[in-house]
């Protein structure tokens, strides 16, 4: 690839960002886009639209960028939690340690590799990306030392980084634990794999096991229980019932008048009256008793309750029986983080699942070689011009050329991408995780592991599946291979990180989904209301992965092609930019229903310490084609001594991600006793896991309390519900509740006559 079709990628991606970000600051202030741009507020606040229309609203203006940085690490860490802050100490350590490398690389390495043969240099335009790489260089040049030196610059300053952000994010992860209001996780013990028993009931059975082993720290349990076909339908009747439920005794406005704007598919007068919850609505909705859900059968999984959190967690770390597959223990998930459709799973089944799950990952891994090798080939255009000859004429065309060299096949390799997170969360789910925390960073393990496979070594390898298969053969010949291969594909990690990296960070600035959507939900569906409880969360399982992966795209290409530095600092700067937006990602856009406590830091920095190992081994290897002896031989110290920073950071600071300290729980322990705060404590426990509650709850983190959806709707019933369409006048809300009451009462009955 010549260097004129890497600006002219890089021209059509600053483009595009362009466009996208003076989009979003203009649709941001449309009154129609709040629930977009400020979902989170909105689930908060009930944010009231202002219908005023001045020539600001559509002027494009960098305010949002100023504004980015109005908000500090501790109110993030209020609102959003411990996981958002993580993510952003990721983006910073990226900003910091890529600005050494860019400026040491630039200045550096960058003229080294470029007069590193004596030759004649074309016109700047038209000369090839190659001369910049270190292939450039000449066998046996005394310069190669410099390189070398320059690794080592960036691996200590790498480390050095590393380390202190694991122990501020320790640190925090600690302050988060103690000074956070009673969890009622910390309390609770998941078991799984209960005995049944001929005699007695399950709940019976575990009430004996834990009366028996555990009597003075045991306090209580609740049963997991098995949804049947006929407790979904009438969950589903009473979704029903709640959803058109504030369409019984209203009144008309008198107000309202026509509105000849027609509907997006029935083509009815839309707004030609409004429905208004009358004052008796209200106060029944208030008084409404809950509604007695009849599990079909018991389950071989239980919460329980613990007196302590000391005795909790020693409760969840020991082996309870001398079969590791009955009374299998965990502490439990927080409330709002269970993922109950899966705790009622066999246990004996887990693992088979994990190994079907790995081998449908295996699969997917492999039918995806077919787009890549696809691009591969568009990025090679003798092979396509001997391929398909017909398209010689079209591929003469210098702008045709720079296309489909330079933007084409990154745009066509993101557009198959966006296909692995929902396929990697499908399998995280059938793994069956107890929470949706967990089946979440299990979804950004695979998606981190998938990309860097595919992104990286398979476009290295060339896309060939029996070159890859012939590497792994000869594991020996590994670094060799890496050395001759990366270089020849830095063209292709520059153009991807152009693609993948600004223009991502365009559209998810834009949030160009939830914009269709919205229009979709106004005008075509014509929902006239808001819903707070469909605030999206944070996706961790893609933005980290994609942060990671570019970072091991900088730490392996900063001494062989230096020229991706820039692009990469460029796009961190956007991205800290963004994610700290008032209106973006963090802070108003996402909820966050749940909290893993910062246990997102440890796959960052492992994937970073890999990074670093993969970037020396490629060295290694690159010292040793052009045969530097000495270079190679100082290579070999540094990987070892990275690895041993490695150790001595799992063994110093990850077993505070894994496990809570007993100094701290007994502590927090004897001053809520001293307080006479455990009582209630005890009694909030027995009401804190309801596997069918009254309500369905959005829980979005506040101020690191959580705020159930059910009293911000009590909170907004003054607010007039503008319903759409005639037609809805009607609706047989009383039969509906017969039908439930009916439901019950055979389900009940059905109950009672079947044998214990």
């Amino acid at each position: 690839m010549k260097l004129s079709a890497l600006l002219t990628s890089a021209g059509i991606n600053i483009g595009v960002c362009a466009l996208l970000l003076s989009l979003y600051s203009v649709l941001r202030k449309q009154p129609g886009n709040v629930n977009v741009y400020f979902g989170r507020r909105l689930a908060e606040e009930h944010g009231r639209h202002r219908d005023s229309y001045i020539l600001e609203r559509f002027v494009p203006s960098p305010s949002w960028i100023v504004k980015a940085w109005q908000y500090t690490e501790e109110e993030i860490l209020s609102a959003a939690g411990l996981d958002a802050v993580v993510f952003l100490r990721a983006i910073v350590f990226s900003i910091r340690i890529f600005s050494i490398a860019a400026v040491i690389c630039v200045f550096g390495i960058l003229p080294l590799n470029y007069y590193g043969q004596e030759m004649h240099h074309d016109h700047f335009p038209s000369e090839s990306l190659d001369v910049y790489n270190i292939g450039n260089v000449m066998e046996k040049s005394r310069w190669l030392w410099v390189h070398c030196l320059v690794l080592y610059i960036i691996s200590c300053a790498a480390c050095t980084l590393l380390y202190f952000e694991y122990k501020r994010i320790a640190k925090m992860r600690q302050i988060h634990i103690t000074r956070s209001p009673a969890d009622p996780s910390h309390f609770t013990v998941l078991v799984r794999g209960v005995p049944k028993s001929t005699e007695e009931s399950l709940s019976e059975t575990v009430r004996h096991f834990f009366t028996r082993y555990h009597g003075p720290s045991y306090l209580s349990h609740q049963m997991v229980f098995r949804v049947g076909k006929i407790q979904k339908l009438m969950s589903n009747a009473e979704k029903v019932y709640k959803k058109f439920m504030h369409w019984n005794a209203t009144a008309f406005d008198p107000r309202s008048r026509p509105n000849m704007f027609r509907c997006g598919l029935c083509g009815a007068t839309s707004n030609s009256f409004e429905l208004i919850r009358s004052q008796s609505e209200i106060s029944a909705a208030k008084n409404n008793p809950t509604h007695s859900y009849l599990p079909e059968k018991e389950c071989a999984a239980a919460f329980v309750f613990f007196k302590t959190r000391y005795a909790a967690v020693v409760a969840s770390k020991v082996l309870q029986s001398s079969n590791p597959m009955l009374w299998v223990t965990n502490l439990a998930p927080e409330p709002h983080d269970v993922y109950w459709s899966n705790l009622w799973l066999p246990y004996r089944q887990l693992w088979l699942r994990r190994i079907a799950t790995l081998l449908a990952s295996i699969v997917f891994m492999f039918l995806f070689l077919i787009p890549v090798t696809f691009v591969q080939g568009l990025s090679q255009l003798d092979q396509i011009q001997q391929r398909l000859p017909f398209l010689k004429g079209i591929l003469k065309k210098a702008f045709v050329i720079q296309i489909v060299t330079g933007y084409l096949p990154s745009v066509i390799l993101q557009l198959f991408l966006y296909t692995v997170p929902p396929t990697m969360m499908l399998f995280s789910t059938v793994e069956g995780p107890i929470s949706r925390s967990g089946r979440k960073k299990s979804a950004c393990t695979k998606v981190l592991y998938f990309t860097i496979w595919n992104v990286f070594f398979v476009n290295v390898f060339s896309g060939s599946v029996i070159n890859q298969l012939n590497a792994i053969s000869s594991p020996k010949d590994i670094p060799a291979q890496l050395a001759k291969a990366v270089p020849r594909q830095a063209t292709l990690f520059i153009t991807y990180v152009l693609t993948s990296g600004w223009a991502s960070l365009s559209s998810e600035v834009m949030q160009l989904f939830g914009l269709v959507w919205n229009f979709l939900k106004k005008y075509v569906f014509r929902i006239k209301e808001d819903d707070p409880a469909s605030v999206p969360s944070f996706p961790y399982h893609t933005e980290i992965p994609r942060v990671l992966l570019l970072g091991l795209l900088g730490f392996t290409c900063s001494i062989l092609a230096p020229l991706i530095l820039p692009f990469l600092l460029v796009y961190f700067l956007l991205g800290y930019v963004v994610y700290r937006n008032q209106a973006s990602n963090i802070m108003n856009v996402y909820c966050s229903r749940y909290e893993t406590g910062g246990r997102m830091w440890p796959i960052v920095h492992n994937t970073t310490i890999f990074s670093l190992v993969l970037a020396q081994i490629i060295a290694l290897g690159v010292f040793g084609l052009k045969e530097s002896p000495v270079a190679s031989g100082f290579m070999i110290p540094l990987v070892i001594l990275t690895l041993l920073f490695n150790e001595y950071c799992r063994q110093r600071f990850h077993p505070l991600f894994r496990n809570f300290p007993a100094q701290d729980l007994i502590e927090m322990d004897k001053a809520d006793e001293q307080s006479g705060r455990m009582e209630q404590i005890h009694e909030q426990l027995l009401s804190a896991y309801s596997q069918f509650p009254p309500e369905s709850h959005n829980v979005c983190l506040v101020d690191g309390e959580g705020t159930s959806g059910s009293n911000r709707k009590d909170e907004s019933t003054e607010s007039r519900n503008d319903l759409s369409h005639p037609t809805l006048v009607g609706l047989p809300i009383s039969r509906l509740r017969q039908v439930v009451t009916a439901v019950s009462m055979l389900v009940s009955l059905q109950s009672k006559s079947s044998p214990m």
